[in-house]
């Protein structure tokens, strides 16, 4: 039974074949105005308004149907960007922060070739911890006394100093900057005749420092440069190594200095957006005393 429906199945095929061999052999061997040629125009005349009317209503449907698709596809296209947009971003940070970076080491490098801090052990630290409300009073560092750190220690970055350490851990150390109100430290004017007094932070302005107890008629001027001096003053027991920079004189108004013997000085590091720092270990005692009156 299976089989005979596979002959007829197969003979209905050969047959189908043979007549459409037969009709195209007819066609194309025919003149236009032959019969075939006549059935095929009226087929088609009676068709093509049917083709047509059915194109004009389904027109809406098409155009509905690309609209989907083209959103879609523009969602689709809109999430990548934003994918692409949000990598870049990523990468552009990383790129600022390296390059923020970067830019402070080689600040660091110039400090450490200067020879100014050659009796001392600097360790590298990264700043992990700041309060955004009190950024100028200190940060938290991620070297403690595991690395030899201890209470006093100088800390320089950006090239200039930045602090002391106030208090240590086993692995982590708080800074106190130099804009903190209890910072104080002596300092040197480069002013050809090194005058020397005591820095310390101006009060109600953390951008400012003050250095005070100058000669009264020092030849002090704007923009000479402010470094450490290297020995104490009084009860600063602290000692910085000497010639650290520290910043430079902003206002040498010749009457504040002669009335009350001080000069504005504005720091050197960019306080606010430290991200690595280096603590001097191992600092040695001075002889000298800074100038007072």
């Amino acid at each position: 039974m299976h089989d005979k429906q596979v002959r007829r199945r197969r003979a209905v095929l050969a047959l189908l074949v043979g007549v459409s061999l037969i009709l195209l052999t007819a066609y194309f061997g025919e003149s236009p105005s032959s019969p075939l040629h006549s059935v095929q125009r009226g087929i088609v005349e009676v068709l093509s308004p049917i083709q047509s009317g059915a194109s004009t209503a389904l027109k809406p449907v098409r155009d509905i149907a690309g609209w989907f698709s083209n959103t879609f596809h523009a969602k689709s296209e809109r999430d990548q960007l934003r994918r692409e947009v949000r990598t870049l971003q990523a990468e552009l940070a990383q790129a600022q922060t390296a390059q923020a970076e970067n830019a402070q080491l080689i600040k660091q490098v110039g400090l450490d070739n200067s020879g100014t801090i050659a009796s001392y052990k600097p360790v590298a630290a990264r700043v992990i911890g700041r309060d955004p409300t009190l950024w100028y009073a200190t940060i938290e560092v991620d070297e403690g006394s595991a690395d030899g750190v201890h209470v006093n220690d100088p800390v320089t970055g950006d090239g200039a100093l930045v602090g002391k350490v106030s208090t240590v851990a086993a692995n982590v150390s708080f800074v106190t900057l130099i804009t903190d109100h209890s910072f104080a430290v002596t300092a040197q004017v480069q002013d050809g005749v090194g005058d020397a007094g005591v820095l310390v932070p101006a009060v109600g302005n953390p951008n400012q420092l003050i250095l005070q107890y100058l000669p009264r008629r020092a030849p002090i001027q704007t923009g000479q440069q402010v470094v450490t001096a290297g020995f104490k003053s009084g009860p600063l027991d602290s000692l910085f190594p000497q010639a650290i920079p520290i910043g430079q004189v902003s206002n040498a108004n010749q009457n504040t200095l002669l009335g009350s013997g001080q000069v504005q000085v504005d720091p050197a590091a960019d306080l606010r957006h430290l991200d690595v720092v280096q603590i001097l270990i191992r600092p040695q005692a001075g002889t000298q005393r800074a100038q007072v009156p």
